[in-house]
């Protein structure tokens, strides 16, 4: 598939598919894309044996300690049927686990089963040698072929991308309905903004923006620039210097940034990740910039009202070219340097069950990738329209380079805290510029 068609896109007859409906075709929107991480670089993947019997201790290390409950679940049924077996969940705040999971797996003291987020990390991984290939294993089978996409490299399947999430505000349709929104797309920039306006005027947080957590504010980029920019694979080509922070979609971008900031909360670059969801959960704001992968967590906290999730419309109703984001990440592997892959692999097929896959969808209200999962929870059904929207692949996972991707995004940020458009994108680029020397 051709990285910058634009064909990225959930239709009808996909959307079925995703829900375990029969149905054909390809879905185009879980090709890897532009800066995915498949096929680039040369993996030095080692072959290893997944062979063996089944026992004995394993690590799992992951990102999601919200879903600690639910894999508490799924790991007690599994080692019910392996006996003497044990699964010791690892897990790492995101920001944390981007930045160290790698080391850590490598030495294979932890994450026997692991996970990579789709992109640069999973790019580092598989240069690094750790996925033992899935290649030729029946498991393959239990995915939909075009999902799983974000997890190859050199024509290898290294790893499974287990979720599949929307990275968009997420919302109290309550709240949405009260100010004239039926949980349908913003048809241009001014009705968003005309939306944030009957928000405000309900006495709530139009947008909540929790500043303190960059995992979660960064999210609202993706949305800021899937019309904007000239191209779908407009990320690559800011890191390759095609194009540039000071270009004009983007400084438009940095303007728009500073118009919703007047619909933030107070200290909006402050505010924590876990005030915003309390927020959120109690009524008191009516949209948070993250994405459906917190539904669980603001159900936990008391949150009765229906969820949905929205994002900005940046442009004139002429040029929209997609109505939201969606993302395929938490790539499930198996460490080469594990001293129990047969157990590693042994837990990675039962995840990859459909029924065990379900157990895990319906409890953390996350959609995934397995075939013939059946969804009963209320939550994946109120968000099931976005199925069949045109959505874009999460963008900013194009980045290969951290770094340069931390400078356009802090961009952002910088213009939420006072800074110029101009000046905040001419700062990005000196950076972008001296990481490409």
């Amino acid at each position: 598939m051709n990285p910058t068609s634009g064909d990225n896109s959930l239709n009808r007859r996909q959307a079925l598919r995703l829900l375990g409906v029969a149905g054909a075709g390809a879905l185009a929107a879980a090709c890897a894309g532009p800066g995915s991480g498949s096929g680039s670089g040369q993996s030095t993947t080692a072959a290893a044996s997944t062979t063996g019997s089944v026992g004995g201790k394993i690590s799992f290390a992951h990102w999601r300690g919200e879903d600690r409950e639910v894999f508490d679940k799924i790991i007690k049924d599994f080692t019910a049927k392996h006996a003497g077996t044990s699964v010791r969940q690892d897990i790492s705040p995101s920001q944390d686990y981007q930045r160290m999971a790698l080391q850590q797996i490598k030495g294979g003291s932890s994450g026997d089963v692991f996970t990579a987020f789709r992109g640069a990390q999973f790019t580092d991984m598989s240069k690094a040698g750790i996925f033992v290939p899935f290649d030729g294993k029946p498991v393959v089978k239990n995915y939909k072929a075009d999902f799983i996409e974000p997890g190859q490299s050199d024509g290898k399947q290294l790893g499974f991308p287990y979720q599949l999430v929307f990275n968009m505000p997420l919302c109290n349709a309550d709240l949405l309905e009260k100010a004239g929104n039926d949980g349908s797309p913003p048809k241009d920039w001014d009705s968003y903004l005309g939306l944030l306006d009957k928000l405000k005027g309900l006495g709530v947080v139009a947008l909540l923006f929790p500043g303190g957590s960059p995992a979660d504010y960064n999210q609202l980029m993706h949305s800021m620039v899937m019309n904007n920019a000239p191209s779908d694979d407009m990320f690559t080509k800011i890191e390759s210097g095609e194009y540039k922070c000071t270009d004009d979609w983007f400084i438009t971008t940095l303007k728009q940034y500073q118009q919703l900031s007047a619909y933030f909360q107070p200290n909006a670059t402050g505010t924590s990740a876990e005030a915003g969801q309390q927020m959120l959960a109690t009524g008191k704001a009516a949209m948070m910039v993250t994405g459906s992968y917190y539904v669980t967590v603001v159900r936990k906290l008391g949150a009765k009202f229906p969820l949905n999730v929205l994002a900005p419309i940046t442009v004139s109703a002429d040029k929209v070219k997609y109505v939201g984001i969606h993302n395929t990440t938490f790539i499930l592997g198996v460490n080469s340097a594990g001293k129990n892959q047969a157990t590693a692999a042994a837990f990675v097929d039962y995840l990859s069950d459909p029924t065990v896959a379900g157990v895990y969808a319906n409890g953390t209200a996350q959609h995934v990738t397995v075939e013939n999962v059946d969804y009963t929870d209320p939550d994946l059904n109120a968000l099931s329209p976005w199925l069949k929207r045109k959505t874009l692949l999460a963008p900013l996972f194009q980045f290969q380079n951290l770094d340069i991707r931390g400078a356009v995004q802090n961009a952002a940020l910088e213009v939420v805290s006072g800074k110029s458009p101009e000046q905040a994108a001419e700062e990005a680029q000196r950076v972008v510029d001296q990481k490409r020397a």
